[in-house]
């Protein structure tokens, strides 16, 4: 019975995170349009869902985010929408497969990778007050690294051409990318991290020891 009540609030809280995930996709703040790509704040909630919930429910969010970034490459083009959108692909099924995984594939390993690094640093007894913005700038750097090091190695030709550069270009065109979009993201995420981290860490906390006490109860008047 105890299970299931865990089970049932982990669920709940999952749904609660995806719907935050999804207004955010769907407001100006969580997709800042810019002249090439669309800079993000939706991987916050993935974030902080993954420490709160676990990797696996890191993974549930950032496939939410991953199918969010799909629908609004698909709906709001901009120059490299084809990397990001299956029905905008220039080569057919295997650059939509190529897709698929830079918007929807990447997206999901934020929240598995932010959430085994937040129980590999809670193992080692990191202060939380650290360990938060750790996790915080890893898992927006890992969206970042992720995204655009799978467009220069699937899609490097397909980027020349939309940039119209040559491909010996792209790399440079690529960490600059990174380094003006990905660096500010990731300290915004480390700071935002912290701060809502030691809100709702606590928060979460009071929640299971809530559906903990029953149990303990009975078995106490046992």
């Amino acid at each position: 019975m105890e299970k299931r009540k865990h089970d049932t609030m982990w669920m709940v809280s999952v749904a609660l995170m995806g719907a935050i995930v999804v207004v955010l996709a769907n407001t100006p703040f969580g997709m800042i349009q810019l002249p090439l790509i669309k800079a993000t704040t939706v991987h916050i909630p993935v974030i902080i869902g993954a420490i709160l919930l676990g990797p696996f429910a890191g993974g549930i969010l950032g496939f939410v985010f991953g199918i969010c970034s799909l629908i609004s490459n698909t709906m709001a083009p901009t120059l490299l929408s084809f990397a990001f959108s299956p029905f905008l692909s220039t080569t057919g099924l295997l650059g939509a497969a190529k897709s698929l995984w830079v918007c929807v594939g990447c997206r999901i390993f934020i929240g598995v990778a932010a959430g085994w690094l937040w129980i590999a640093l809670s193992r080692q007894n990191v202060r939380q007050t650290l360990a938060l913005p750790i996790a915080g700038l890893v898992g927006s750097l890992v969206n970042t690294v992720t995204v655009m090091g799978s467009i220069y190695l699937l899609f490097a030709h397909q980027y020349a051409e939309a940039m119209q550069v040559s491909v010996t270009a792209v790399w440079g065109l690529i960490l600059g990318t990174i380094a003006a979009s990905g660096i500010p993201e990731a300290v915004a995420a480390a700071v935002l991290i912290l701060a809502l981290g030691k809100v709702l860490i606590p928060v979460f906390k009071r929640m299971h020891a809530a559906v903990a006490a029953p149990a303990a109860s009975r078995s106490v008047h046992a």
